[in-house]
C-alpha cells in the first residue's frame, strides 16, 4: 500500500506542474498539538454543550436558532476571531418546531408508542381518537377504493421496511484488510476481486422510475386527503423499536399537512397484522406542531486569522454541518462533526498558533434538504452560475466531518493524485494515531460536494462506522451515540492537518471543474 501511495504521489510531483515540494511541521509541534488534543481534551464539555444542552437542531427551527446563537458566544469564549451567524440560503419549507407528540394504540388494548412526527406535517385538533386502516394506494384506481371511507380514519401506510436477524456486530472497525481495499484505486480494486452477479445471469434490473407517473399519484392522493381529512398518517420506519425521521414537501404560504408520525416498524407492523387478521384497532394521538415563516438557512463561522502578508487572505476551511434531524439531539449526525472541528480550533487557539493562511471553521446549516449552507457559501465567496468569485482562488483545502463519531482511518482523496503528495508529507507525525490510508476514492452526500463541483479541493475522512447505520436519523441519535476517545483523536488529527495546510509553501491542486449537470427533459 506504502509503494503504491509513494508511487503516486511521484507521478503527481513530476506531472502537477505548479506543485511545489510540500513540508509538514515541526515535530516539536506535533507533541504540543497531540498533548493539547488528547491530555487536555475539552471533548466531553463540547459534546454535553452540543447535544443535551442544545437539543435537536431542525433547519430553519427555532432549536436551531436557539443553538446558532449559543454556539457564536461558545466559539467566543475560546478565542476564536470574529465568530457570526451568516445568512446562507432561502429555504422554502419555512420554519417547523415540535411542541408535543403522544401515541397510542387503544383497542384491542392499550399501548403507549414511542413515535417521532413527520418535520413540516400539521396537528391535531387536541387529543383525538380513530379506527385505524391500512392505506394502500398504489395506482390511480387504488384511490377510488378509499374515497368516502377514510374521513376520521388514522391511515397506516403499507409495511416498506422488513426487519431480518442479523448476525454481525452492532458496532464495527475497519479492519486492516478493508482499509488496504479503500487504498487502492476502484478500477484496479476490482479487476482483483470482481463484485457484483457473475457475468450471465443473477443480477436483475429495476424497473424504471417513471418520475411524472408518481407525481401525478401523489397529486391525486393528497387531493383525496385534504377532501377527506383522515386524523394522521402512520409510516413505519425504524427498527428496534426506535423510529426513524424525515420530512414533507411543504411550502411557507400552503395549506398544513395532513399530520403524519413515524413509529418504529415493531409497532407498525403488529397493528397491521392485527387489522389483516380481522382485528378492530384504535388508537388516540394529540400532536402540536408550529409552523413560522422564516426562510432562511444560516452558517455559524469563526476563525483564526493568518499572519503572513501574502498568504493570509487564503482560507483553510474545516467544518461540518450543524442541523440535524428532530427527535434525537443530532449526535452523531452531526454533532459529532461540529465537535471535532469546534474542539480542532480550541487546540490551536489554546496553543497560541499563528498559522500564514486563515483557517475557518463553518458549521453548515440545511444539509440534510440539500447541502443549503456550504452551497449558499460556496456561492457567495467562491462560485456562482458558472463564473468564479474573488475568493475562488484564495481557497487551500476543505476538510469535512460527517460519518458519525468513529474514529479516523485516513481520507478519500476524490481521485485527485496531487493531493497525495501533500497528505503523505503532512500525515508524517500522526500515523501514531492510527492516520495511516490515503485512497483515492471518491464519497460523497454531504458538504464537501458543494465545493468539489466547482473543482476545489474538499475532502471527507475515513471513518470507523461504529453503530452508525442503526441510529443517525432517529431519536436515538444522543449524547451516548458519541465515542469520546475516538473524537478527541479526530480533532488533534483535524487542527494537526489543518495547521500544515496552513503554512505548507505550497497548495493542493484543483480539479478541473466538471461540466454543469443536464437535467432529463
Amino acid at each position: 500500500m506504502k509503494k503504491l501511495i509513494l508511487f503516486i504521489a511521484s507521478v503527481a510531483i513530476i506531472c502537477g506542474g505548479e506543485v511545489r515540494a510540500q513540508v509538514t511541521q515541526s515535530p516539536e509541534l506535533a507533541t504540543k498539538v497531540k498533548n493539547e488534543g488528547l491530555n487536555n481534551s475539552k471533548i466531553k464539555e463540547i459534546s454535553h454543550f452540543m447535544t443535551d444542552y442544545l437539543g435537536s437542531r431542525l433547519t430553519a427551527s427555532r432549536q436551531k436558532r436557539r443553538a446558532e446563537t449559543l454556539v457564536v458566544e461558545k466559539l467566543g469564549e475560546y478565542g476564536l476571531s470574529n465568530p457570526r451567524v451568516e445568512f446562507a440560503a432561502e429555504f422554502p419549507r419555512g420554519s417547523w418546531d415540535v411542541v408535543k407528540t403522544y401515541a397510542a394504540m387503544t383497542s384491542p388494548y392499550y399501548c403507549a408508542f414511542s413515535v417521532n412526527p413527520k418535520a413540516w406535517t400539521g396537528s391535531t385538533d387536541g387529543l383525538v381518537k380513530g379506527e385505524c386502516v391500512v392505506f394502500d394506494v398504489k395506482t390511480k384506481e387504488d384511490i377510488e377504493k378509499y374515497r368516502g371511507k377514510i374521513a376520521g380514519k388514522i391511515l397506516l401506510r403499507p409495511a416498506t421496511q422488513n426487519y431480518n436477524i442479523s448476525f454481525k456486530p452492532l458496532a464495527s472497525r475497519y479492519t486492516e484488510e478493508e482499509l488496504q481495499e479503500l487504498a487502492m484505486d476502484r478500477k484496479v480494486s476490482s479487476s482483483i476481486a470482481p463484485m457484483g452477479p457473475p457475468a450471465g445471469g443473477g443480477g436483475q434490473r429495476r424497473p424504471a422510475f417513471d418520475r411524472t407517473a408518481y407525481m401525478e399519484l401523489m397529486a391525486l392522493t393528497n387531493e383525496l386527503l385534504t377532501a377527506e381529512k383522515p386524523l394522521c398518517i402512520v409510516t413505519g420506519r425504524g427498527t428496534f423499536n426506535v423510529p426513524g425521521a424525515s420530512g414533507a414537501s411543504y411550502k411557507v404560504g400552503d395549506p398544513e399537512p395532513t399530520p403524519e408520525i413515524i413509529m418504529p416498524i415493531e409497532d407498525h407492523g403488529r397493528m397491521v397484522r392485527l387489522i389483516e387478521s380481522g382485528q378492530k384497532v384504535e388508537m388516540e394521538l394529540e400532536l402540536i406542531n408550529k409552523f413560522e415563516d422564516d426562510q432562511e438557512v444560516h452558517n455559524v463561522l469563526a476563525e483564526i486569522p493568518g499572519t503572513d502578508s501574502k498568504l493570509k487572505d487564503e482560507i483553510v476551511l474545516i467544518g461540518a454541518h450543524l442541523d440535524s434531524w428532530h427527535g434525537g439531539t443530532g449526535a452523531a449526525d452531526n454533532a459529532s462533526g461540529c465537535i471535532v472541528m469546534i474542539e480542532a480550533m480550541r487546540i490551536l487557539k489554546e496553543l497560541g498558533v499563528q498559522p500564514k493562511r486563515t483557517i475557518r471553521l463553518a458549521l453548515w446549516g440545511g444539509e440534510e434538504q440539500g447541502l443549503f449552507g456550504s452551497r449558499g457559501y460556496m456561492q457567495k465567496y467562491l462560485y456562482k452560475d458558472n463564473k468564479k468569485l474573488p475568493g475562488y482562488d484564495k481557497f487551500a483545502l476543505y476538510l469535512n466531518m460527517d460519518n458519525g463519531s468513529g474514529r479516523f482511518r485516513g481520507i478519500y482523496l476524490e481521485n485527485n493524485d496531487g493531493a497525495f503528495p501533500f497528505f503523505e508529507a503532512w500525515m508524517k507525525y500522526i500515523e501514531p494515531l492510527g492516520f495511516n490510508y490515503l485512497s483515492p476514492r471518491n464519497t460523497g452526500s454531504t458538504d464537501h460536494v458543494s465545493f468539489l463541483r466547482a473543482g476545489l479541493p474538499a475532502y471527507q475522512f475515513i471513518q470507523d462506522e461504529l453503530e452508525y447505520g442503526r441510529t443517525y436519523h432517529t431519536i436515538m441519535d444522543t449524547y451516548e451515540r458519541l465515542s469520546q476517545g475516538d473524537l478527541s483523536l479526530d480533532a488533534t488529527i483535524v487542527a494537526w492537518l489543518a495547521i500544515c495546510a496552513a503554512n505548507d509553501p505550497g497548495r493542493i491542486p484543483f480539479a478541473p471543474i466538471p461540466a454543469p449537470r443536464q437535467r432529463p427533459n
